[in-house]
């Protein structure tokens, strides 16, 4: 058996990618909100989302809940916000274990305001251009309140 036929043997079938039409039933209930993005997503990310749909099932309710609502609000991104959703992550992996916790504490506490002092902090952190706008800048472009103003 050559290196390549024992590699994809080797492989899970969920990591080889697959055009929307051709994943399971099951996978394109769970993965409904990427649809109409799907075959435009590359391999990696397909094996990803294809992943998160066969472990989806072993989800605890409110899991699956949150799975669900987690893709609804990234296909509901446009490429942009995407990439700068992508950036804020790697950049936020890169901190230091203790900046990173003040990050995470502070997103917490923005998740605990009412909506429409979220909605005051997102509207301040868009660019004038998207201001107004519906539907842009769900909690992609928000930052959790500076706790030396909230003191």
């Amino acid at each position: 058996m050559t290196f390549a036929a024992a590699l994809a043997a080797a492989t899970p079938a969920f990591v080889h990618a697959q055009r929307w039409s051709e994943l399971s039933p099951q996978e394109r209930q769970v993965l409904a909100p990427l649809a109409s993005d799907w075959d435009q997503l590359d391999s990696q990310r397909r094996a990803k989302w294809r992943g998160i749909a066969q472990r989806y099932s072993n989800l605890p309710p409110q899991e699956q809940q949150r799975a669900q609502q987690q893709m609804r609000s990234w296909s509901q991104l446009s490429p942009d916000e995407r990439a700068a959703a992508r950036e804020r992550y790697r950049n936020l992996r890169q901190l230091p274990p203790d900046q990173r916790r003040d990050v995470e504490q502070r997103w917490q506490e923005y998740q605990q305001l009412p909506p429409d002092q979220r909605k005051a902090y997102r509207d301040r952190a868009r660019p004038p251009s998207q201001q107004g706008t519906p539907g842009r800048g769900n909690n992609s472009g928000s930052r959790p309140p500076d706790r030396s103003q909230s003191r």
